[in-house]
């Protein structure tokens, strides 16, 4: 049987497809597609309209302009695409803003004559939705045995956190920051996370689209943690614009702020894509809440302690 030819628009799909053992049969990727490296040397069969090395306000002010004036915020290459005739196109129905949508590719292909690309739109709003996600691309994709072990596993480290942790009913608080201007705390899989991973989440709901919030709802919470984690920011970027935070009133109030409990994660590698390394995200939240219990070797390259 020939092999089947994949585009992924999606950073996380590219992860699953990847992580199912595929990587050969990718042809193309999103512009934001990054992991594992080596799929860097795909041809980029997208783009973003807004400039990403912006300050957080102005690249919200940018996207807001964008889709008041437009449908999309992104652009699709469509002769690359034709080009390279896939069988298959993975992208998104979750979020217009997080990455290339159904509705982006469903209105280019219109233009591809004859095309016979079978689309492929995931959209997890939970951890066990992105569960689902996997085995619906490992069953389009003929791999479902593979697709099986891959959430086995995956649930396999999930349990072991789940059994380590049993014996400590006490949660604290815990605040996941997904951006900084305008604030956004992290919904969707990131409140079960931080639930499975020994912590109370607050102002955001398990499988509800990350809110806007006012920083005198932080405050009148008071954390116990809070976790700095922009959405698609590394941590050498987060750092650049945390005087955003350090400036706010009533910062050095916070039992987070004196107990010394504030962290900055990688965003654009593990919180933010809905993929498998989700499942990362959970041990680092782990060791960030439960750091006398659990020590998975994420600190210094998933997280950082901040001490300001």
């Amino acid at each position: 049987m020939d092999k089947k030819k994949i585009v992924s628009l999606l950073p996380s799909a590219t992860e699953i497809i990847c992580a199912l053992g595929l990587q050969d049969s990718l042809v193309g990727r999103s512009h934001e597609c990054d992991y594992p490296e080596s799929v860097k040397e795909l041809p980029i069969c997208s783009n973003a309209k807004f400039v990403s090395g912006n300050h957080s306000n102005a690249i919200n002010q940018q996207v807001k302009q964008i889709l008041s004036d437009e449908l999309s915020i992104y652009t699709i290459n469509n002769e690359v695409i034709k080009n390279l005739n896939p069988d298959f196109i993975i992208t998104q129905n979750q979020c217009n803003v997080c990455a290339v949508s159904l509705n982006d590719v469903e209105t280019e292909m219109q233009t591809w004559a004859g095309n016979q690309t079978q689309l492929i739109a995931l959209s997890p709003n939970n951890l066990y939705d992105v569960f689902n996600d996997i085995k619906t691309l490992a069953t389009y994709l003929g791999v479902e045995n593979e697709g099986q072990v891959l959430i086995e596993s995956l649930e396999e480290r999930i349990d072991l956190v789940k059994h380590k942790l049993k014996f400590f009913p006490d949660k604290p608080t815990v605040v996941c920051i997904e951006w900084l201007s305008p604030m956004m705390v992290a919904g969707n899989w990131v409140p079960q996370m931080v639930d499975i991973a020994g912590g109370k989440p607050i102002l955001a709901e398990n499988g509800i689209h990350s809110p806007f919030i006012n920083w005198e709802a932080i405050v009148a919470q008071n954390p116990d943690i809070i976790l700095i984690m922009p959405c698609g920011f590394t941590i050498a970027r987060t750092l650049q614009e945390i005087d955003l935070l350090l400036t706010l009133p009533d910062w050095s109030t916070l039992n987070a702020v004196k107990n010394n409990r504030v962290y900055i994660a990688d965003g654009n590698a593990y919180f933010n894509r809905s993929g498998p390394r989700l499942v990362d995200s959970v041990e680092i939240l782990a060791e960030i809440i439960n750091p006398k219990y659990l020590n998975f070797g994420y600190e210094g390259q998933g997280w950082i302690k901040f001490e300001s």
